[in-house]
């Protein structure tokens, strides 16, 4: 591993109530809100030399603690919030089964490779878990493209390129590869020098709107009952920003595209979820589109940047289109600065800024080494979740449409802000087996863990099964 800098390696890890009232007040939520919160449980309850336990109860518990001040709203009542911290992060874990089988959730290319030969030493993370992912890549290299090939060819290839190259020429092709760099490497990047100047959770309001009403509250039985949210996400931040909000009662439709793959992820993060095939690249389909937005609350999108404004469906058409709305959008890198329009996921975003190097650093590893689970993805979703409905808030009482922003980076500018866990290398894997729980789907026999916020009146949990991709019709519930 090349040397560098483990800035906020001698940092004592922040509290999550510490964390949680960050997030909380950036938002101009009331502060008393905080009061009915209970948070157990303290850093390592897995094993990384990064805060990812608190990471995940404090993006958890600010997803919920929105949702208990949406009820507040509805009901004039109060409830209280508990959330544990080796709950919420065996929840980031996201292992299920589908009838016993638990799916391998990488394609067999996707992973580290070392490049330039022993002159020249370096590391690029390739994700290959999308066929035309693998295959481009493939072709980059000079490989034979299709399932057969092996790791062992592109192997060789990569000893003829640097990293840093080799991550361009992929940019430039639409390709979703990560450079291995050292967080010294990473903080002097153009990138992380736009993510200075982002917030957290952006929620900006974007037009004019007369405020509009939830529905009527008079039989609720859960916060977010009859709030209509469109999904328009894949892999796992989005898909787990919808899930949180289904648990916590939302009418929550995934919409996606009949000619688009899908990893198995989609059993577990459908729970709670209708599930549509919309062809967006059809005038029906946009039509169809178009008309379940008009009577949406919130709109979520992790499509890559640009792509829904091309069809129509940006956040200032749909402002136009359904005035009021909640527009929520998912980046990896930031909507500014030379990587905006980057594509990428938890994994090599993790590679790119930083983590992976200090990770293996702190585990005395020679390989760079990633987090235990894919906190970047859940810890955004749950943000995305939060910052949904911290805008919700505002546009029943200001008035407004109102686009809310998370990136990955700045999600994982925020967890190294929450310093390292000195002890945490030698914290033992959670147990997830016996945490999980049974529950029906349209694709068999579904054990997974549960959502790890519980309010004390009202349940958490999905009302739905997960179904596949277009299972139900596009059209919203009676």
């Amino acid at each position: 591993m090349p040397t560098g800098s483990t800035k906020g390696s001698q940092d004592s890890p922040a509290e999550a109530s510490q964390a949680l009232r960050a997030i909380w007040r950036s938002s101009q939520l009331p502060a008393h809100a905080l009061s009915q919160v209970t948070l157990t449980g303290a850093d390592p309850v897995a094993p990384s030399s990064f805060a990812v336990g608190t990471a995940a109860q404090a993006s958890i518990a600010a997803a919920a603690l929105a949702t208990l001040q949406i009820w507040q709203l509805r009901t004039g009542r109060t409830q209280h919030l508990s959330v544990d911290m080796a709950a919420a992060a065996r929840e980031c874990f996201g292992h299920f089964s589908i009838d016993g089988r638990a799916p391998d959730m990488w394609d067999k290319l996707s992973g580290l490779y070392r490049c330039g030969g022993d002159a020249n030493p370096g590391w690029v993370r390739i994700h290959a878990n999308f066929a035309h992912h693998r295959d481009g890549a493939l072709q980059l290299l000079g490989c034979p493209t299709g399932d057969d090939v092996e790791r062992a060819c592109i192997e060789a290839a990569l000893r003829e390129w640097r990293a840093a190259d080799f991550e361009q020429a992929a940019a430039e092709a639409r390709l979703v590869v990560a450079a291995v760099r050292s967080f010294d490497q990473w903080d002097r990047h153009p990138q992380n020098h736009a993510l200075a100047d982002m917030p957290l959770v952006s929620v900006e309001k974007i037009d004019d709107a007369q405020p509009i009403a939830l529905p009527a509250p008079q039989h609720l039985e859960r916060p977010l009952e009859g709030i209509r949210v469109l999904d328009l996400t894949r892999i796992l931040a989005g898909p787990i920003a919808g899930r949180t909000l289904a648990a916590y009662g939302a009418d929550v439709m995934l919409v996606n595209s009949p000619n688009l793959p899908n990893i198995e992820a989609i059993i577990d993060t459908s729970r709670g979820k209708l599930s549509a095939h919309i062809d967006l690249a059809t005038s029906d389909g946009r039509t169809q589109l178009a008309e379940l937005a008009k009577d949406a609350n919130v709109f979520v999108q992790g499509y890559r940047p640009g792509g829904l404004a091309a069809l129509g469906f940006g956040p200032e058409h749909l402002a136009r289109l359904r005035p009021g709305i909640v527009y929520v959008s998912l980046s990896a890198y930031g909507h500014a600065g030379p990587w905006a329009d980057r594509r990428g996921f938890d994994s090599l975003v993790q590679t790119a800024t930083g983590f992976n190097h200090a990770e293996a650093e702190a585990f005395g590893a020679e390989m760079p080494k990633a987090m235990p689970m894919q906190i970047l993805d859940y810890a955004s979703g749950f943000l995305m979740a939060f910052g949904a409905q911290a805008a919700l808030l505002r546009q029943v009482r200001e008035g407004g449409s109102w686009h809310v922003r998370v990136s990955l980076a700045r999600t994982g500018q925020w967890l190294r802000s929450l310093g390292r866990v000195a002890d945490g290398t030698r914290c033992p894997s959670p147990q997830l087996e016996s945490h999980q729980k049974t529950y029906k789907s349209g694709f068999g026999e579904l054990r997974a863990l549960p959502h790890a916020a519980q309010f004390s009146q009202t349940p958490v949990d999905w009302s739905r099964p997960s179904m596949p991709p277009g299972s139900h019709d596009a059209v919203w519930p009676a």
